[in-house]
Formats: C-alpha cells, structure tokens, sequence
C-alpha cells in the first residue's frame, strides 16, 4: 500500500507541476489560463482573470 502512496504523491507532483507550466505560458502569451489548472493550484479562476498586465 505505500508503493501505491508513494506513486500517487509522484504523479500528483508532476501534475502540479504541468499546471504551473500552463499557468505560466499563459501568462506569458497574454492568454486566459485554463480554470482547472488555476484550482489545482489553489488559484481562485475568478479572481485571476481580474489581474490586469501592463
């Protein structure tokens, strides 16, 4: 049962981590962020969309 523990913490790492690589080339693109990958890390989508880039 911790090997399965252990496997799931790793894919909920690189899961985590794929979200705040989308998150970021959307920012950089100057494009919305998808509203899932915004919750997985912890983001409020709502209140994200109301940040403003100059």
């Amino acid at each position: 049962m911790s090997r399965h523990r252990y496997l799931a913490g790793v894919g909920n790492f690189f899961g985590a981590m794929g979200s705040a690589i989308a998150v970021s080339a959307a920012v950089r693109d100057r494009r919305a962020a998808n509203p899932a990958d915004l919750s997985r890390l912890g983001i409020d989508p709502e209140q994200f969309q109301r940040i403003r880039y100059r």
